[in-house]
């Protein structure tokens, strides 16, 4: 059974993309992040809510700053990056509700008026959000190196405030020489789905 999705567009997003490690000194502009961002904005959360913050770190500086707080082994490519994107989830989302959803502004009161709810509502649909903002730097041409090796506490302290929870850092760039690790593999669909 064939996808809907043309073949070369399932290769781009999902068969031959890969997490970058090394890119071109090619610049990504403001207008491929906007084209980015109008894209994936439309997938899917809970009660619409958009969580998901993205700091562009831009300024040598910077770059500097957070370079210091990551694992020793993504420090260069990072550093070398064109464009790192520091992706957290806002802890504050539920102010945004009544305009996100505006069928069911309670929404933000009855679910949302506690912090652990927020916290956890947050966490989810923020990396589900990172999920497609990935996806999002593939479909523009570019390629991700998203990351988790490291220290986000001192990210957070760095670079945003108490109701920011960082998720991962993800460098965005044109790919590089030597970009790629061979492909790891996956499970098989019988390792992964259950019917009953």
């Amino acid at each position: 059974m064939s996808l809907v999705l043309d073949p070369a567009a399932q290769d781009l997003l999902f068969r031959e993309a890969r997490t970058a490690n090394t890119f071109t000194d090619e610049p990504v502009t403001d207008a491929q992040v906007q084209a980015i961002y109008d894209l994936v904005k439309f997938g899917p959360t809970a009660f619409n809510q958009s969580p998901l913050r993205i700091t562009l770190v831009r300024s040598p500086e910077a770059r500097e700053r957070l370079v210091r707080h990551l694992a020793e082994g993504n420090q260069a490519k990072t550093a070398a990056a064109p464009l790192v994107a520091i992706l957290s989830a806002d802890n504050e989302f539920h102010e945004e509700l009544p305009a996100l959803l505006p069928h069911f502004p309670a929404a933000k009161d009855m679910f949302f008026s506690e912090r652990p709810a927020r916290e956890s509502a947050a966490l989810l649909n923020a990396a589900l959000q990172a999920a497609y903002f990935i996806i999002g730097v593939r479909a523009a041409g570019l390629a991700a190196g998203p990351m988790t090796g490291a220290d986000f506490a001192g990210i957070q302290k760095e670079f945003l405030d108490d109701d920011h929870t960082p998720l991962m850092i993800v460098n965005i760039g044109k790919p590089g020489e030597d970009a790629w690790f061979p492909r790891s593999p996956r499970l098989e669909l019988d390792q992964v789905i259950t019917t009953v």
